[in-house]
């Protein structure tokens, strides 16, 4: 991940586990994934080196099941009262 402090320009890159730091006023940090400032509006995002890739946890049959019943309407059943 590479992040630029605007306050002091300095461009940071995190080495895994290790924190890295800019050491101005702004005390912008990196740390693996996680970046943290004090005013985060003067921190910009480089480069992001995070894979997001969404992985469904259903079956496709079971994602159809779940689209049928979501769309079945709802009777009322209607008791005979004594």
């Amino acid at each position: 991940m590479l992040v630029r402090c605007n306050a002091c320009g300095k461009d940071l890159q995190s080495d895994g586990n290790r924190i890295v730091s800019c050491g101005c006023s702004n005390m912008t940090s990196v740390h693996g994934d996680t970046v943290s400032a004090n005013d985060m509006s003067q921190v910009i995002l480089l480069q992001s080196n995070k894979n997001i890739k969404k992985t469904s946890l259903f079956s496709p049959q079971e994602l159809e099941y779940q689209e049928a019943r979501r769309r079945r309407g709802v009777r009322k059943l209607q008791f005979e009262e004594r």
